[in-house]
Formats: structure tokens, sequence, C-alpha cells
């Protein structure tokens, strides 16, 4: 392609800026663009079918898309191919054609210039072929002294007879600074550029030389190294031979110091067992398998923080602002978190030894993302201690917490003690995860070790296996967490005082999203607080109908979702300024809601009552469905039911049964079906045939969901009720209690969760058995307990007087 084939210059050409290439008439070179005017400019030559003049950027100017940041010529050629890259930058395979300079600028929204060709001045041929002859000896002496010039390089160059691509080639090889390859590149007299590239080469020879002559020096003084190396290994095996190695005996010297250190804060067992076995190490063989083995058991004790504490004075006052700035709500717990450090504040105060203190271990139990482990994170904060979390789930080998027997191959202390060594510290605040997972094994029971650890009486003369002797853990705060204190066995069960985490209420998580998860979200994703918001009826859409749970761990996830796609809509429009989610918007950050707690219909119906339920991941309100069928008296019982709820089921039935036997229960004779004999002679049906001629089926929706617990009783016993009689069931009524056979209703638990799905769910009235009602109101939201009339009943004759509508 030659430059004749276009129109004729000074002509209009767009600009190209390259930050990092020198490019020359003659090559033929990929350029890649990825800034918006370089884009537009090469699509502009596409397009137009013109040249371009590819220009290089001044020293500290990259990046920089301006006539000002630029040099003023570069090469004029043409772009042959234009390809788009999957990371979105554009790739052009640029062919060089001949230098040009900009003579006018015309636009920078592409950079386009008025640009002429730089025509070399008339030249002696004679005088040239002798400069050239003179560069091309040089050449050959630099090729010999560097690497930098191929053989084919130097024949192109020898068999070339012009000038300006001879100097081109050699500025293009050469390493030249950006400021020389310019002056080199515009200057017109091609006697001056022979003379410039002349003394550059030379300088360049020089250099070379010197770095030659700096590589031999540097290769002989490695060889040095390496013969002293090989002289010093050879040395240390005649000194091991002769038994005076003396890396070994500072080793042991080493040990000693560190041994005597630690001496006033170590139990002199302690310091008996780690001296015997220094000296031990001292008389083996280095090379014995023992030695090995004592030498890492010296390398643990002796990074175990004897003497180390923190010293940071005990306030209560710090813990409870640490615990109010990190957590919304959670106010019993906090109060008693409160009030267990200020015991060991006024013992501090007066001088009494923590070994005196027998305070009881916490224990935070409650569903997941409640805010258990956050709330061990606050107190260390506010002791300033390190935190050591030592997780429990699945834990079934004993020797993971007491430490493995040194005989053991691979043995080392157990989780407790490396707990201690990573933390620097002897009192750190230890948080036992999931204690309520703990397995059991043929490997033992770690429960059994736990109960040492956890116990006050005991703790400050814990063994470990591995140490060999006692260690104190008297001053390290334990704090453990539990999901169901059920699955803890009874005696570390007694070791504890647990500390529960309900369930939070559609208002609490509101507050706690917007007082805590968005702020720390925005932050995680680098996001400014002007650059993202969410309404407060979009949030609380979140809540309701994208996130079911007791705490607020999926409701994080939620957030960080709508602000991710926040981040992407502002980076792929950096005009857009803010996000805002709305009500209106909120199913394009989230798609369709998952969950939904179904309020009330306000139509009453036959068979069919709300019952509440607890479940790991809070509350819910369970539709318990009955039908009736011609049959026997037989029962069907169907939707994943334990157990527990088929016998709760059973009494239902028993109770109903007894109620319409006794006459408390009226039906009427028409719903009951007869014979054809007793319709024709207006036989008086009894009562009691009802359940005699009719099979029933309770159902329970969601079958797939296993379900169990006695608190379904009352709710199946109206549900019995209702479909024997026919009497319609109060629609905004909702019921929890267990039933007895002889209609008595007892307590239940997890009454918040129960209570909070009622609300969310839009009942007006529930009814909960009369104990839970006189003692645990008090743990009941006052938002939950204004919205509901809460009615608390003894027996089923109540339940059933406030559920049904009676004809």
């Amino acid at each position: 392609m030659q430059l004749s084939d276009y129109s004729a210059f000074p002509a209009k050409i767009p600009v190209i800026v390259e930050d990092d290439l020198f490019l020359y008439p003659f090559m033929i070179s990929p350029i890649f663009l990825n800034d918006e005017l370089n884009v537009q400019a090469a699509a502009r030559a596409v397009e137009t079918n013109s040249l371009v003049l590819v220009c290089p950027t001044k020293p500290g100017h990259e990046g920089e898309r301006s006539f000002d940041a630029i040099y003023n010529a570069g090469v004029i050629g043409s772009i042959m191919r234009k390809v788009t890259l999957p990371d979105g930058r554009i790739k052009v395979l640029f062919q060089g054609l001949a230098r040009g300079r900009i003579i006018e600028e015309v636009s920078s929204s592409p950079l386009v210039a008025k640009v002429d060709v730089i025509h070399s001045r008339p030249y002696n041929e004679l005088k040239i072929e002798a400069l050239m002859e003179v560069l091309r000896e040089k050449l050959r002496t630099l090729s010999q002294v560097s690497n930098q010039f191929p053989p084919d390089l130097i024949r192109t160059i020898e068999e070339n007879h012009e000038p300006n691509r001879i100097a081109d080639l050699i500025s293009s090889t050469i390493k030249i600074k950006k400021p020389e390859a310019y002056e080199l590149f515009i200057e017109e007299d091609v006697e001056q550029r022979l003379l410039l590239l002349i003394d550059i080469i030379s300088a360049e020879i020089e250099a070379s030389k010197l770095q030659k002559e700096i590589r031999s020096k540097v290769h002989s003084r490695i060889e040095q190294v390496n013969k002293e190396y090989f002289l010093k290994e050879q040395l240390k095996q005649i000194q091991q031979e002769l038994g005076t190695d003396t890396q070994r005996e500072e080793e042991i010297e080493e040990y000693y110091k560190k041994l005597e250190a630690k001496k006033p804060y170590m139990d002199e067992d302690a310091y008996k067992e780690v001296k015997k076995q220094i000296d031990r190490f001292a008389r083996m063989h280095p090379d014995s398998a023992d030695a090995n083995m004592i030498q890492g058991y010296l390398d643990w004790v002796l990074e175990i923080p004897f003497g180390k504490y923190a010293k940071k004075h005990l306030k209560v006052d710090d813990v409870e602002k640490q615990l109010d700035k990190d957590h919304y709500s959670l106010k019993k717990p906090k109060e008693r978190i409160v009030e267990y450090f200020s015991v060991r504040e006024l013992a501090e105060l007066r001088g009494v030894a923590d070994k005196e203190i027998k305070g009881a271990i916490l224990c935070f139990a409650g569903p997941p993302g409640v805010g258990k482990t956050s709330l061990a994170n606050s107190i260390s904060k506010a002791l300033k201690r390190k935190l050591v979390r030592i997780a429990l789930g699945g834990l079934e080998d004993v020797n993971e917490l007491r430490g493995h027997r040194r005989t053991y191959i691979g043995a080392m202390p157990g989780r407790i003690v490396q707990g201690l060594i990573d933390a620097g510290e002897m009192n750190p605040v230890m948080v036992l995860d999931e204690i309520d997972k703990v397995g059991r094994s043929m490997r033992g029971d770690p429960t059994s070790v736990l109960l040492e650890i956890l116990d006050p009486e005991q703790n400050s003369e814990f063994r470990d296996y591995y140490l060999n002797f006692n260690i104190d853990l008297s001053q390290v705060i334990f704090i453990a967490t539990a999901n169901d204190i059920g699955s803890i066995p009874g005696p570390l069960r007694d070791r504890m005082e647990f500390i529960f985490l309900s369930s939070y209420t559609p208002q609490e998580k509101y507050e706690i999203a917007k007082r805590y998860l968005i702020p720390q979200e925005l932050k995680k994703h680098a996001l400014k607080k002007s650059e993202f918001s969410i309404t407060k009826a979009a949030l609380e859409m979140v809540i309701e109908n994208y996130t079911r749970e007791a705490g607020v761990r999926n409701l994080r996830r939620r957030i960080a979702d709508m602000i991710r796609k926040a981040a992407k809509m502002i980076l792929t429009d950096p005009s857009l300024g803010k996000v805002a989610v709305t009500a209106k918007n909120i199913r394009e950050f989230l798609d369709k809601p998952i969950f939904e707690i179904d309020e009330t219909d306000n139509i009453p119906m036959v068979g069919v009552v709300n019952g509440l339920a607890w479940t790991a991941v809070g509350g819910d309100v369970l539709k318990i469905e009955t039908i009736k069928i011609k049959g026997k008296g037989g029962l069907q019982l169907t939707g994943s039911l334990g157990d527990v709820m088929k016998e709760s089921a059973r009494i239902a039935l028993s109770v109903v049964k007894t109620l319409i036997d006794q006459g408390k229960l009226k039906i009427d004779d028409r719903i009951i079906p007869k014979t054809a004999k007793e319709r024709e002679e207006k036989i008086k049906v009894e009562p009691s045939e009802v359940y005699k001629r009719y099979d029933l089926h309770i159902h329970i929706p969601e079958g797939a969901t296993p379900k169990d617990g006695p608190s379904a009783g009352i709710t199946m016993a109206t549900a019995i009720a209702s479909i024997f009689g026919e009497f319609k069931v109060r629609p905004d009524v909702a019921m929890t209690g267990e039933l007895t056979l002889t209609g008595k209703v007892l307590p239940i638990g997890g009454l918040k969760e129960k209570l909070i799905a009622a609300y969310k769910a839009k009942m007006k009235k529930v009814l909960i058995p009369e104990k839970n009602f006189k003692r645990d109101l008090d743990d009941i939201p006052e938002v939950v307990k204004e919205a509901l009339q809460i009615i608390p009943v003894t027996r089923i004759e109540e339940v059933l007087k406030e559920a049904l509508i009676m004809k």
C-alpha cells in the first residue's frame, strides 16, 4: 500500500494517541484502544476510508487525550483491520506509511488535525554513504557486546541503502528515551539524523561494555559465594562428626534463654517439664527422630504467652457503649452481659483475684443470624482483648481440644492452647462456636473435655496431653454459642448460663438494616451514601417478601444484591449519579418475591384453622385443613407430621368426641347422614353418630416440610369440631397450645416467634395458654401486643367459643 493511494497532503485526518509504543513508517503493528476518543478516531478512519496519524504522548502525560499532551509529529498510516475484543477493547492492525506533522488542530472529540508529510531535505549521496558505513561499523561493534541486534537485522541494514529507512530500523531496535526518539524522528536533515544515531550507538557501546564487565565480575562473585557455601557446608559436616556443631549449641542456648524469661510466670511443674525436654534435646543426636519431635514440642511450648495479659482495666461503661453501638434491640441479652461484667469490674476494683470469681459461662442461644457471634466480637472490642474463635461444629475427636500425645506422628497442642498462642495473651475472649453440634465417636466424647474447660472450679488446671503439664484458663473469658440447647448434654448445659436471642420483629429488622447493614454493605461495595438509597416501603418489602428468617443474615445478602446491581448501573452510566430503590422498581433488583406469610382472607371457612408454629428461622402461620368423608370413624393424617403431632391429632379427636358425647358441642341432627329407614321414619340420630359415620382427613399444607411438636393440639381440635358440627371458623383468629385428654390447654415454647408471625399475617386475635400469658408476655414487642388481641385460655371449651361461629 502506498501513500499515493490516498488524497493529497496536507489533509485533515483522525489522530490516535499511543502511550507506550513509538511507531515508525515501516512498521505493521497491532494497537489496542481502550478509551473513547481513540475508538472514535479509529471508527472515523474506517468509515471514511482515510489514513490516521498515530502520535505518542509526552512523558508524564500518559492517559491524556488532548493536543497539549502529545507530540505534534507521528506516523501516518492506514488501519488494515479492526476487531472488538471480549474485554471491550478495540484492536486495530496499523500499517505505517510515512512520517507526518500536525500543522493545524481541527477537532478535539475525537482528535482530528490537518497533517502534512515530513519530507527529508536533499543530501549528498557520497557523504551519506560514508556516514552509513560508519554507522554499520558501530552496529557490528554493538552486536558483539550486546544481544540487542540479531544477525538478520544487521544483514538487513547492510543490504539497505535508504538512509531514512535504516535510521527508523535502528531507532526502533535500540532503547531510546521518548524525547531523544522524537528528535530523531522529526529531523529532516538526513546527515544530521545519521550523526545523532552514531552518537547514540557510541554511547550504547560504552554502556554495553560496562554492563558486560559488571556481569563478569558478578559471575565471579557468585562463583566465589558458591565456593564459600560448599566449604562452609563441608566444615559444618566435619563439626557435626566431631560433635562441635555451633549452630545447634546456639539453638539450645536460645531455648534455655526463652525458658528462663518465662520461668517467673510458669508453674513449677511446667518449668520442670520444659527444662527436662531441653536437656534431653541437648543430649540427643541431631538426626534422630526423637530430636525432631522434641524440637517441635519446644517450639510450640515456648510460644505460649505465659505472663502476657491484656492490660486494659475492665469498664462496664465501655462494654455497654460497644454493645449499643454494634447492636440494635436485644435489650435483655445486653442487660445480662453488662451484669456479668459488672461483677468482674467490682471484683477488680476491690482487689479480688480472678480465680475467686466463679462467674457463669455465658452461652448465647438462638436461631442463625440473630447476632450471637457478633455479640462476642463487641465484648472483645470493648475489653481490648484478642478474640479467638473455635468452631466446634462436627468436632468428634477429643484430642482436637485436649491435644495429642507426643508419641503420635503429627502431634500438636489442642485448639485451646493454639488459641492462646494465636492471641498472644493468656486472657483473650474465646468463642466456642456451635457448642450444640459437637459430635460423639469412637475417638471419644469432646463434651467431657468441654466440661473441664468451662468449669470455673477445674479450668485453672487444664491439662493438655501434648504439653504434659497444667495450664491456667481461669482468666480466659469463654463465650459459647448454640442454635438448639436441647442438643447439648445435660452436664455441659448445667455449667452454662443461657442468654436467649429470639427472632427480630419486622420493625427491628428495618432499623438494623437502616443503621448497620446498608452502611456496611455500601462500604464493602465502594459506593458512597449519596449514590444509593432505598425507600422505607421497599425495605419493608425486602424484609417481608424476600427473606424468611429469625435473624438478618439473608436480609444482608438481599441488600448486597441490590447494591451490586446499583454499582453496575453507576459504572455503566456515570451520569446516573444516584440509584434509588422503591416499591415500584424493586423487581428490577430482586426479581420476584420468594417468601410470603399469607394474610388472612377474612372469609370464614369450615374445617380450616390458623395455627402458629415455631421453626428454626422464626415463626409461621400454618393452616390446618380438615374434611370429612362418609365412612366408619377412621382418621387419616398427611403433611409430613412427626410422631408427637400425630399423637396430638388423635388426642384432639378423642377430646372432641368427648365434648359431643357430653353435649358440650351441639351437633345438628340434619348434618348427620341417615339411612333410608331413618329418613322415612324420621328417627332422631344420636350426636355420636357424626363421628361414627364419617372418616376424617387432617392435612397441613407444605407437605415437603417436616412438622412436629405438641403445640398444634388445640388447633387440630378446633378444626375437628368445626368439620363435625359444620361450624365456620373465624378467619382472623390464630392459636397455639398443647391439649390434654381431659381438655386442658398446656403451655408451649417459642411464643415470641409465633406472635410475630401472627402479627405479620395481620391476625386480630390470638389464643394462647394462660401460663404463657402470665409469664411470657413481657418478652413480646410492644408493637405486636398493640396489634393483637391476646386471649389466655385454659380449656378447649374456651378455645371453641372464641374460634367458632356457632349457628
